[in-house]
């Protein structure tokens, strides 16, 4: 191959297929890449480093700025590594609707993902449809939490409040309906023949590399393993729970979408159980020192006042020592590394992102694919440069 046939292109940073700010610097031969080098760090956000200046509670908000695609999992993966380090358990009624918000914020995650994956290869139609029903879970999240896109509504030793009853209605709605929308999506796009040009045999990754990449979520499994931190390592009640763990044959980005719409089903099985089976009781560890006293306590006893006043301003202090808590978010692993001091805060916060380690492997991916085909392979990988740029 002569040097002088060799042309380098920028992919990036601001292309609308990178889904965030990734530099893609691509080295081609006519079509075919012959290298790939990606480059992230264009957001400079150090959240790492901003919530080791900040108490435990502080911390929440930014922690939905991560995979903001799916806020709830990584206020649900940072609020178990804190109480991991406190030594503390929510009650049983917190743990299910954690894991009902947890699995619809995977819900939302899947919906931007397939919608702007459609997108990106030219299918139009889909987002509308998936934008739609992601409308419905940011209904249901706006009335637990206020919030629609980053809630923080999970809180360190159980929730800001207890749901309602319009909560569970909204729920039960959505899980009727859901899997009217999931044919839709599969009508459109399973069995079409663009579609699957465009995914079939492209970006494999075979299982062995997939692990030695460090490969997680439906990346690893779109490519065989059935490695899912839910089922092998069970936190917040999800050993209460029947699901399967879907996996994939050629590790190609076909696979790697069929993965995903079989999560959407499995996910909303979750929340049907969930929901049809939510424990009455508590929603905070009965802990004064962790859990926020309620608003009628307070505005009725100087005490809870003074008591809600120091949680807020200061929050509890964590005993020294180090832990590292990881959930399945809908990306990959998502975890927390935490090094306490007996302060406030944390001494030290690193977060491992299942999108870092995944766009570390694109390389390996798009090397001897054409062109178009770095679309179609970022797309199944499904990462967001927030929570790799952190």
């Amino acid at each position: 191959m002569a040097e002088g046939k060799i042309l380098t292109l920028n992919m990036g940073p601001h292309h609308p297929a990178t889904h965030g700010v990734l530099r893609l610097v691509l080295e081609l031969d006519g079509e075919i890449i012959v290298k790939a080098t990606p480059h992230v760090g264009q957001l400079h956000r150090g959240i790492e480093k901003i919530a080791e200046n900040m108490n435990y509670q502080q911390v929440i908000p930014l922690t939905d700025r991560l995979d903001y695609t799916a806020a709830s999992l990584n206020n649900l993966g940072y609020c178990l590594a804190v109480e991991k380090l406190l030594g503390i358990e929510v009650p049983k009624r917190a743990q299910y609707i954690r894991v009902i918000m947890g699995e619809l914020a995977r819900i939302m995650g899947h919906h931007l993902w397939i919608g702007s994956h459609a997108l990106d290869i030219g299918a139009m139609t889909v987002v509308f449809y998936t934008f739609r029903d992601r409308e419905m879970i940011m209904n249901i999240t706006e009335e637990a939490s206020g919030y629609r896109l980053t809630p923080s509504y999970l809180r360190i030793g159980g929730l800001a409040k207890d749901v309602t009853p319009d909560f569970v209605k909204f729920v039960r709605d959505f899980v009727k309906w859901f899997p009217t929308a999931l044919d839709g999506y599969n009508t459109l796009l399973t069995d079409n023949i663009i579609w699957r040009k465009r995914t079939m045999g492209i970006g494999k990754v075979s299982a062995e590399d997939a692990v030695n990449y460090g490969f997680t979520g439906p990346t690893l499994r779109g490519s065989g393993v059935p490695y899912d931190i839910r089922k092998v390592k069970p936190y917040s009640s999800y050993d209460d729970f029947d699901f399967q763990i879907p996996v994939g044959e050629n590790g190609d980005v076909y696979d790697r979408y069929l993965v995903r719409m079989e999560e959407f089903a499995q996910s909303l099985k979750i929340i049907d159980q969930a929901i049809e089976n939510l424990p009455e009781g508590p929603v905070n560890v009965d802990n004064p020192w962790v859990a926020n006293p309620n608003i009628g306590e307070v505005m009725e006893d100087i005490s809870a006042l003074i008591r809600r006043f120091k949680i807020q301003c200061e929050g509890p202090h964590a005993p020294e020592g180090e832990i590292y808590q990881s959930v399945e978010g809908s990306k990959g692993e998502l975890g927390f590394y935490l090094v306490g001091d007996g302060s406030e805060h944390p001494y030290r916060m690193k977060i491992r992102s299942p999108c870092f380690i995944l766009t570390s492997a694109l390389p390996k991916m798009v090397v001897g694919q054409m062109i178009a085909d770095v679309i179609s392979i970022i797309g199944s990988i499904d990462i967001v440069l927030g929570e790799i740029d952190r």
